[in-house]
């Protein structure tokens, strides 16, 4: 069996166009059911904006756009945001200029974490859990709005401390589970496993569009170097389009726990020469990139693979969890992003891709 992954080139002033060409391409229209409505999972990985750490917003809007040329209404489409105990997606709708494509376009967003969005408890019909079951015992709790709509997945090109890389997958991640989705870490292969058999099972279509325009290499999701590499991909098939962007980051998919057990469990084509690339020819693509450490990434595992292993559930399941939390927004938002990140999102900004960006608005990150 093969699957099918769309990928282009593109540039700022086609991209939009791109976008419905690569979707065409990939076939969404054969898996996304017209008389359904249709879950976008946007990425907010930060509240700042960063350079291919969350959905670019001609992503977002490319894919709207698509949508609704193609007789899918508005309101059928379901901008879903949710929330960590470490970013702000409030903040992050307007730093990343989502809202500037929601009123163009006369969306309504989500917000998952608050009312009358309601949390159930969701019991595999056809699978068991690989790890949810243990992580969860009182009951794997998910959006009941998600069941019976379709989904696509809005992920970015770019590296992770955790899955050296992160792709459709793991953007599922933050719409099916809870803020306590971070327990899931220290076995967050077999997590994202257990998530896309949920998303199997719950969802008429499934679908993920990936931006490269802007790529992350590094200490992804958040403290990576931006790379411009002009590249858009699309699959119906969320294993083939995570082995396929590993791999033009020079990263062997098979080698990635989540894409491997996907791929054997049946979930997808992890292989690469099992999967028909239509459009660019990637076959000699190798971005080399590296996943990197941050001193906050460091802490982190080893907490949850390292000597503080037998602490883990103190550090992060017991009242002392407010200082990981402070620790990290710490880190991240006071150290890094003044001391590095501000700066590569100034240079950022004097591209043709960071001129697109400001042409969405040019309010400064809050």
């Amino acid at each position: 069996m093969r699957s099918k992954v769309a990928v282009l080139k593109t540039s700022p002033s086609t991209v939009l166009e791109d976008y419905s060409r690569l979707m065409k391409m990939a076939g969404f229209e054969d898996v996304l059911p017209k008389d359904k409505d249709v879950i976008l999972k946007v990425n907010i990985s930060w509240h700042h904006y960063y350079p291919a750490c969350s959905t670019q917003p001609w992503q977002y809007e490319g894919v709207v756009k698509t949508l609704i040329e193609a007789g899918f209404r508005a309101e059928q489409i379901i901008p879903a945001h949710n929330r960590t105990v470490v970013v702000s997606a409030k903040r992050g709708i307007i730093n990343n200029r989502y809202n500037v494509v929601d009123e163009k376009y006369g969306l309504t967003p989500v917000h998952l974490y608050e009312k009358p969005v309601k949390w159930i408890v969701y019991q595999p019909k056809n699978f068991k859990y690989k790890v949810l079951h243990r992580i969860f015992p009182d009951g794997v709790k998910i959006p009941e709005m998600f069941i019976g709509k379709s989904i696509i997945q809005l992920p970015t090109v770019k590296t992770h401390v955790f899955t050296t890389i992160t792709g459709a997958m793991k953007n599922a991640f933050g719409g099916l589970l809870s803020e306590r989705r971070h327990w899931t870490h220290g076995v967050i292969h077999e997590t994202l496993v257990d998530l896309l058999q949920i998303q199997k099972e719950i969802h008429s279509g499934l679908f993920a569009v990936m931006d490269g325009t802007v790529c992350g290499d590094g200490a992804g999701p958040r403290a990576m170097r931006p790379v411009i590499k002009n590249y858009i991909l699309a699959s119906a098939d969320q294993v083939a389009i995570d082995a396929v962007s590993a791999k033009m980051q020079g990263f062997e998919p098979m080698k990635l726990g989540f894409i491997r057990m996907a791929h054997e469990e049946g979930l997808g084509i992890g292989d690469p020469k099992d999967i028909e690339i239509v459009g660019e020819d990637i076959s000699d693509v190798n971005f080399g990139f590296r996943q990197e450490e941050t001193f906050a990434s460091r802490g982190q595992k080893a907490i949850y693979w390292g000597p503080l292993k037998p602490f883990e559930g103190l550090l992060l399941r017991s009242p002392l969890v407010p200082w990981s939390y402070a620790a990290s927004r710490l880190y991240y938002d006071f150290f890094w992003f003044n001391a590095i990140g501000r700066k590569r999102v100034k240079e950022f900004l004097k591209t043709d891709w960071g001129k697109l960006f400001l042409s969405y608005g040019k309010k400064g990150n809050t």
